[in-house]
């Protein structure tokens, strides 16, 4: 069999395996693959087709994953921290370092002052985070 038919079968069953296990390990030997295979256009030693594969394998596993991981964490939030982080809302009791409600989407929430500052009923507050069932919030 050709080195560049065999390499792009490799890369195809790479990516279905991908397909099946979505956690863009599979993806990087797919890319080694189709690149290597290209490659074996002009470079015909097998042994430095496996070497060439290898690295790129590794290279694109070092800096390709972390960047396409992070694109896809930014894209996929939910939970708290889409809804609820970063929202303002107003508060229905007194909010200190210790105790304190706010209201939001009809539901309430335990707050706690970030700062440790006093925030006053009625006021607005931003929350920040959260930890458990308490919501960390700020004056706006």
């Amino acid at each position: 069999m050709v080195a560049w038919n065999f390499l792009a079968i490799c890369g195809i069953s790479f990516l279905i395996l991908e397909m099946f296990t979505p956690s863009m390990f599979f993806l990087n030997f797919a890319l080694a693959s189709f690149i290597t295979a290209g490659i074996s256009f002009w470079v015909k030693n097998p042994y430095i087709l496996a070497v060439i594969f290898f690295i790129l394998s590794f290279v694109s596993f070092i800096f390709l994953r972390p960047v396409i991981m992070k694109k896809l964490s930014k894209t996929n939030e939910t939970g708290i921290k889409s809804k609820y982080i970063d929202q303002i809302v107003k508060v229905d009791t007194e909010i200190t370092s210790t105790s304190g409600v706010i209201s939001i989407y009809g539901e309430r929430w335990e707050a706690r002052s970030e700062n440790g500052a006093t925030i006053s009923k009625g006021s607005e507050v931003k929350i920040v985070r959260n930890e458990s069932l308490i919501m960390y919030v700020v004056q706006v």
